[in-house]
Order: C-alpha cells, then structure tokens, then sequence
C-alpha cells in the first residue's frame, strides 16, 4: 500500500544546506540563563533537569476562538467557579469570516463563558491575539500558557511563553501546574546587525534553513548577544513566534531596553522589569548568527523549513501578496510595504492583501499616512485578524503562487487544496507586488533607485482598548449563563484503554504530517469547531477522504476494539488544536505509532486517552500498510508499571520514561516489532483512564 504523506517523501529541509549547521552541544548543562531562571521562578513539582517532567505554575493564559471553544467547555467540565490566573484573556481572531450563524453563536458562547469565568474578552476584529496581548497584558518574567502554538511569541518581552492544548490551559487556568517535559536550553548568539532589505522574518527564516521544522524539539531557544541592541521588541516577536515551526518549547528574550521602550509606547512602562542571563551563563546547545551576513530569504512550497535564497527562486510569477499575521504584526513591518510602494502601482494580476493585526496598529499605521499609501498603490485592506493564516478568506487560485509573511504554509492551509504558499519578509512580499514576479527587494531597489525606507516608530502607540471587556466581579458572574447555541455539542466521553487493544490500520502517514492535514482549518471545517461529531468527518481527509467512512466502519465491527494510524517523523507538527486528537479519538482512534511526534500533538494524545507509541527500528514502519491488523496485549499492566529512569540517545538528557519496550503483533503479516513510550507516570495513569477528564473524575471520586 502506498504511503499517504508528502510527494517529497516528507522532506520539509530541502532547500537547507548542510553547511550552514554551527550548533555545537556544550555538555555542560545550563545554567544562569534567562530560561532557567524563568523556570525556576515557577517550578512546582519536578526537577530542572532535561527530560524529566515538571509542573509550572502559571502566571497568565491566552485562547483563541478557534480552539476557546473546547477550553469553555473543559471548565465547565472542571467544575471551575472563576480562573486562578493573574490574567486569562479569550481573544475572537481566527474565525471572523462569518457566512453564516455558526461563528457569531460560538463568538456569544465564548463572550459568555469569559463573563461567567473571570477572562478578559477581545471582541472579533480587536487584534490578533498574540501581538494584542503584547501590547495590553504581556509582563517580563511572567509564565504564559496558550491553547495557540505560536504562544511563544510573548518570549519576546522575557516571559516563559509556552503553547499547549486546549485542556493544558483549561487545567492552568484552574490552578493547577502545566506539566511539560524539561527541555534543553539553546542559546542562539547574535552578532552584527541587519544590512537593507534584510529583517528579523529573514533571521528565524534562517534558522529554519538551517534546522528544519524538527530542529528545536524539546528545546527552549534563547536568544542573546550584541546584534540585540539593534532588535526591537517587535521585531523580536517576529522571530519568537516562529520558534514554534522549529518545534521549540518556547523561545526567550532578555527583558531589556527595548522591552521598555515597547512598554513605555503602550503606556505600561511600570510593568518593565529587567531580565538578563546571568554573566558567564552556559546553554546546552550554542549557536551563533552574524546578522550582517544574512540575505532575504523565503520558504518555499509547502512547508516552512524548505527555505533558499530569494534569489534562487526570483522571476517566478506571483498573484498574491499577503502582508501581516503574528508571524510579522509589527507598525514597522506595514509601514515598510507603504515606503515601498508609495507613488508607485502594484503589478497588473496581483492582489496585495494587507491584514492589519490589531487595531491600535492599525490606527498608527493611518495615522502615519502608511494606509494611504497601501490603498493608493492598490492593496486591499482587511479588518484585524488572522484571516487567510488560518484559511479564513484569501484562498488563492489553484497552482498560483502566493507570498505571505505568515508563519506556515503547509498543504492546504490557505483554504486552497493544491495550494502554491511561500513564506517571505515584509520587504519580499511588497517587492514581489510590484513587480508581479518574486523578487529580492535588494535587486528591486537597484532598479527602482528606491532607497531603504527608514521608519520611525511614534513614542507613543494609539493605545486603543475599546474592543476589550474587562472580566466581570465574582459575584456578578456567578448569574451568568453560558449562550451555547445548537453548534455547541457537549464534549464526549471517552472510556478507559482496554487491556488488548486490536484493530486495522486505517491510515499510513508520511513524515512532518501536521495538525492542519489530521483536522483542516479553513472556512469548511472551522466553523464546526465547537461540534465534535460534525468536525470528525473533515479528519484527515486531506490526506484520505475515506478515512472517516472506514473509521465508522471498524468502529462497527466487534473483532476489534479500536484502530491505528501509524506515521513517521514528527507527527502531528504545527497547530495546538486538540480537535487533531479529539476527532479521530472520537471516531474510534486508540493508538498512534510513529517515527517520533511533534511535542504538542503528542501531549494532546495523552490528555484525550490516544497511546503514542514510538518504533525502536524507525525501518519497521515500512513493514506496516493500512489495512494490517495491529495487536497490544497486557497495557495495563506494562503503562501502571514502575517508571525507569532512561537516557536519550541524541541528547544524554535523562528521560523519565518507562525503560522497556512494548511488543506490537502485526497479526496479518504474523511479525512483532518492539516499540516505546515516553510517558511520565502522571501521563500513563491519564491514558489508562482514557483522558485527563475521566482520570480526574476517577481521582475525585477515589477521593
């Protein structure tokens, strides 16, 4: 049987050259780091130690509408009377298209939900959600768990920003830890400055050129060095955000000058509070990047870590060009594209689409006479939010290429199945415009005799909180009912794993096979969000359309009792959204077989009961095909047994995981493979129980 999964054969790193890898691991371990010091300040349970498992206590929470709903649910589930965090906001910033009732019902339901739980709310059109949380909440020193994968961006003003599940930060919310694995410190060094035409997308673009989209997994990425004085804190959260397409836990900034100059342009300078590594501070991993020696760069179709030289690929002609996103959110990244294209025209076919990512930016931006611009040179103007980044709206045409300063551009996600997305710079995008073909922006300014447009950013930003409601008094929420309207389904139940599990493979996935492919974003899919049962039959159809038939079928049969998929390298990579393991788990999906996972996805298994097993002979899986009929005896037995410290292999990191292999039957080719888990003894008891919610009630009611 064919294997469903890339027509590169999963290589999300072509266009990296080898040459260009200068991580060196130190074999030190960390210390006096901006991370460490972080996680120190807010470890609960555990030890410091890479690989072990530790609980953080949280400071703040951030959610989105498109994975909030689940969230509302979970702590209605929880029986949560008001949130324990300092600060909760629910942000409305995915799904704002609304071409029919299903949106503005769960934009009422979460409205309600933060009224009756103590969350700030951002009103749809507001901002998104990480930059409008930069500007109005985000603190030095605070930890921030999001249910959105690019949460790490808020690493840009020194907070410990962390994206999980949905269920993840409903439990922080509640006060109790987030468990994550304890990961290595690398410390990435800047030096130098940015040359013209050259910005901060160029340098996290450059990471990925060089590491790919697995190349931080399990690790946090500190930046530090001289080439900070020349980064704003924007400009760093350009490059935090898209740690996550690395598959970093989190990325890190010092909290220094910059940061206070952004707070002190928000009005919120007595917020600032200086964080720095420590003099003579060691990182497990050391990397070092010479910001003048880099050269716009771009990713190319359809994953982020395909990254070349913009010249390598220039002349190719483009019909889009999508300008914001959190991936660039800054005043300076749209007040580039309007120098750019001041007095000048974009090229005949091309839409340039400018989505601002929040009003106050917005309002600068006008202010500054930069939206003017834009308009005059024929860009079209969007209301604030994430719009085609999720697939919402902008959809381009088949096999037509479309440059985008968004962080990702996996099959599919722009709401276009064959789908043609880059990912670029500011600068590249508005070059590209203009000209109607991709274009370096050095060679467009020589031709053009167009210099580098210096911006000054104002001292003061349009502060803009109009679109914010403040959380309600305690008492006063307490009368709130929640508004779920008839899109709203109640959360399933799931039941505990069984002690043989048996059951066909029904899907064979490729490598780098991401949350977008298992459960779709976009206009179809998206609004369903808060509708598991009706969610459940987009689930994997991007990468077979029958699945959710078959899985119907052999949720009928009585000869098993659940079934596979089995997968490669980095499973599951990209979005937070838990739906990517309620929905199969909902149609009958007990265990996931890979290479290795992506971190979120992983930890998302485990919370709704799915088993991740991982081959010890990676070559195994090529002995597996949809169809064959898998077999796990004793579970219960070898998950409740004692936990045995072990070591990783790559990293030498400790790992709190049981040491000794399970046994996989194939049962139609009559062979057995050995295969792992990497499950803590917290994590083993919530898939035994079949998921955290029923592994609570099972403790509550022990209790």
């Amino acid at each position: 049987m064919a294997d469903h999964g890339r027509a590169d054969g999963g290589r999300a790193d072509q266009g990296r050259a080898d040459h260009g890898r200068v991580t060196t691991v130190t074999g030190r371990g960390a210390r006096g780091t901006v991370a460490q010091r972080l996680i120190d300040d807010h470890l609960v349970e555990g030890e410091a130690q890479p690989g072990r498992e530790i609980g953080l206590r949280i400071d703040q929470t951030l959610t989105q509408d498109a994975t909030g709903t689940l969230v509302m649910q979970e702590l209605e589930s929880l029986g949560l009377d008001r949130v324990r965090t300092e600060v909760s906001v629910q942000y409305v910033d995915h799904n704002i298209l609304q071409a029919d009732e299903r949106n503005a019902e769960d934009h009422a339901f979460l409205r309600s939900a933060a009224r009756r739980f103590g969350l700030w709310y951002s009103k749809p059109g507001n901002g998104v959600s990480h930059p409008t949380h930069m500007q109005r909440f985000g603190i030095p020193g605070r930890t921030l768990a999001g249910s959105d994968s690019h949460t790490c961006a808020a690493g840009s003003l020194g907070m410990l920003a962390i994206g999980v599940g949905g269920l993840e930060v409903a439990l922080a919310m509640a006060g109790r830890p987030l468990y994550v694995r304890m990961p290595q410190i690398w410390g990435v060094r800047l030096t130098g400055e940015l040359r013209p035409w050259v910005s901060a997308k160029d340098v996290i673009l450059e990471l990925l050129r060089r590491h790919g989209v697995k190349g931080a997994i399990d690790r946090v990425l500190e930046y530090h060095g001289p080439g900070l004085a020349s980064l704003t804190a924007m400009d760093r959260h350009v490059i935090a955000n898209m740690g996550a397409e690395l598959g970093a836990t989190a990325s890190v900034f010092p909290s220094d000058d910059a940061v206070r100059t952004f707070l002190r342009a928000e009005g919120r300078e007595s917020d600032f509070t200086p964080l720095a590594a420590e003099p003579g501070a060691v990182y497990d991993l050391d990397e070092e990047i010479d910001l003048s020696s880099l050269e716009p760069l771009i990713a190319r179709p359809s994953s982020p870590g395909n990254v070349v030289p913009v010249r390598k690929v220039a002349g190719r002609p483009v019909d889009q060009c999508v300008i914001g996103s959190s991936a660039n959110p800054g005043l300076r990244d749209f007040a580039v594209a309007a120098a750019m294209v001041s007095g000048r025209r974009t090229a005949d076919g091309v839409s340039l689409d400018i989505n601002p990512t929040s009003r106050e930016i917005l309002q600068d931006l006008t202010r500054g006479g930069g939206t003017f611009d834009l308009i005059a040179a024929g860009a079209r103007l969007h209301q604030s939010g994430c719009l085609g980044c999720i697939g919402m709206g902008q959809a381009p045409a088949v096999g037509r290429n479309s440059l985008r300063t968004f962080p990702r551009n996996f099959p599919g996600r722009s709401g276009t199945e064959e789908d043609s997305v880059w990912l670029c710079s500011p600068e590249t995008a508005a070059a590209s415009a203009l000209t109607g073909v991709i274009t370096d922006p050095r060679d467009w300014a020589a031709d053009a005799g167009a210099a580098p447009p210096r911006i000054t950013l104002p001292e003061r930003a349009s502060v803009n909180r109009e679109m914010l409601e403040a959380p309600l008094p305690a008492e006063e929420a307490l009368a709130v009912e929640l508004e779920r309207g008839p899109n709203v389904s109640a959360l399933p139940e799931f039941d505990p794993l069984p002690d043989v599990l048996e059951g066909p493979v029904l899907l064979k996935a490729g490598d780098d096979v991401s949350t977008d492919e298992i459960s779709p974003a976009g206009a179809r899919a998206l609004p369903y969000r808060s509708n598991i049962p009706r969610l459940a039959e987009f689930t994997f159809t991007r990468i077979d359309a029958d699945y959710p038939r078959r899985a119907a079928e052999a949720a009928g049969q009585d000869t098993n009792n659940g079934h596979f998929v089995v997968g490669g390298d980095n499973y599951g990579q990209g979005s937070s959204r838990e739906h990517a393991a309620i929905t199969p788990r909902h149609l009958g999906l007990r265990a996931v077989v890979a290479k290795s996972f992506a971190r979120i996805h992983w930890q998302n298994l485990v919370n709704f009961g799915v088993l991740p097993l991982e081959f010890e002979n990676p070559h195994d899986l090529e002995r597996v095909d949809t169809g064959d009929v898998l077999r796990l005896d004793g579970l219960r037995d070898a998950l409740g047994a004692g936990t045995t410290a072990s070591t990783d292999a790559d990293t030498g990191a400790a790992a709190d995981s049981y040491g000794t292999a399970l046994r996989l039957r194939n049962v139609t080719r009559g062979e057995e493979y050995a295969v792992s888990h990497r499950l803590s003894a917290r994590q083993r008891e919530v898939v035994l129980a079949g998921g955290i919610i029923p592994a609570l009630a099972a403790a509550n009611t022990a209790r």
